[in-house]
């Protein structure tokens, strides 16, 4: 007679390293989200027709003939950075700061992928045949996309400052200081731009890539701890 052994779930070493495996894809994700974003932005800035970064937000990419691409790159960033946010508040889980700022990455990461699916208006010039200057009026799906830029802008902003928190706690200074200057540098970029400073677009984009490499390395520095 063949007796039958009731199942069991897997709790050893083999469950443990999947899970840890699948951590490590996912923080993966949010060390891509940075360096990719930055890369597309920057190789179009240098080679569309009509597009000044002193003048042009980084979003106007995502209009004219090519617009498909700056689209693409915000929607699969976004995706990244969602992600990696999972990833961070497994790492992160039980630690000060652990819970909120993987939160405040993932609606980061929301935001982001919204702002590709609205775009922002044309204007001042660009796509090339634009009139100069503003035109005044904003479309509705212009509005969103500014809503859904202002949420990012402030939960990367507030997850630097978090994540300053933590690494305080957690006795490493250097790593706390990075992160809140990456806010702050952030938070001042959107402030200029914001307040129509000169080359506002440029600080913007200056202090957003920053603060999404910040998230990037601390990703970064998460997924070596788990080696």
């Amino acid at each position: 007679m063949t007796v039958l052994q009731p199942a069991t779930t897997a709790t050893g070493p083999t469950a443990t390293g999947s899970a840890t495996s699948a951590t490590r894809v996912l923080l993966a994700c949010a060390i891509a989200a940075a360096p990719l974003f930055a890369a597309v932005s920057l190789a179009q800035v240098f080679t569309r027709e009509g597009f000044d970064l002193t003048r042009h937000p980084l979003s106007m990419l995502s209009t004219g003939d090519l617009g498909w691409l700056q689209i693409a790159n915000f929607l699969l960033s976004g995706a990244l950075t969602v992600a990696g946010a999972i990833g961070l508040g497994r790492v992160l889980r039980g630690t000060p700061g652990g819970t909120w700022a993987p939160r405040l990455v993932l609606v980061a990461g929301v935001a982001m992928a919204a702002a590709g699916v609205f775009v922002m208006d044309p204007g001042d010039g660009f796509p090339a045949g634009t009139p100069l200057g503003q035109t005044g009026t904003l479309s509705g799906i212009g509005l969103m996309h500014m809503v859904a830029g202002s949420i990012a802008f402030t939960a990367y902003i507030a997850a630097c400052f978090v994540l300053g928190r933590h690494f305080s706690r957690a006795g490493r200074p250097g790593f706390a200081a990075a992160s809140r200057l990456s806010g702050l540098a952030f938070a001042l970029g959107d402030l200029w731009a914001m307040t129509g400073g000169t080359a506002g677009s440029l600080t913007l984009a200056i202090g957003a890539i920053t603060g999404m490499a910040w998230i990037a390395v601390t990703a970064a520095d998460r997924w070596l701890a788990l080696r």
